[in-house]
């Protein structure tokens, strides 16, 4: 598959399985609420349990409306691109679709190139893990399959896939609290 095609079809708001820097994602536009609710139901994911967002720089994040403190940009210029997943406060009601009610949304700065020129041309995207909620997460891109089927658009092979998931970090009166140890270490 190529690049260009993978950007129009995730502008198009289809869904796709990549390999993400961690594990392989189900991936779709994080701008539209029917991709995000679509790969809900192909999950079967908890209805109130956000989903990472991959984005390409610091900079996206504006688009989301969020507002870091100085400390949070800081910490996020010295430990992005990597796979670490920060949970940042948004408040924003026209995201209640990404955010579930917890007025709070997950980003995650993947280190892997050809990932990142992805998001930079088709947006950010929600990206969980390739399999239904409960199961093992897909290592290769037939496990993918057996999941999935013809239910997504598209499929990118990066070959064996098997890593820890990222590590999840909030911030707690501007202190770094780890709430999923993963595969980066603080």
């Amino acid at each position: 598959m190529e690049f260009s095609q993978i950007v129009r079809f995730l502008k198009e708001g289809k869904i796709g399985v990549i390999p993400t820097d961690t594990i392989y994602g189900l991936i779709g536009s994080a701008f539209n609420p029917h991709t995000v609710e679509e790969i809900y139901k192909l999950r079967k994911r908890v209805k109130d349990k956000p989903m990472i967002i991959l984005i390409s720089s610091i900079d996206d994040l504006k688009k989301f409306d969020i507002k870091l403190t100085d400390i949070q940009r800081d910490f996020l210029k010295k430990n992005w691109p990597n796979p670490l997943s920060v949970v940042l406060s948004c408040k924003v009601q026209r995201f209640s679709y990404l955010h579930r009610g917890t007025n709070t949304l997950a980003f995650r700065m993947p280190k892997d190139t050809k990932l990142l020129n992805i998001l930079r041309e088709a947006g950010p995207v929600v990206a969980p893990s390739a399999n239904l909620e409960g199961k093992k997460h897909a290592t290769n891109i037939n496990q993918a399959r057996k999941y999935f089927g013809d239910k997504v658009s598209f499929y990118l092979d990066g070959g064996y896939r098997e890593s820890k998931p990222s590590t999840i970090v909030a911030f707690d009166n501007n202190l770094v609290k780890i709430l999923r140890r993963g595969i980066f270490k603080i």
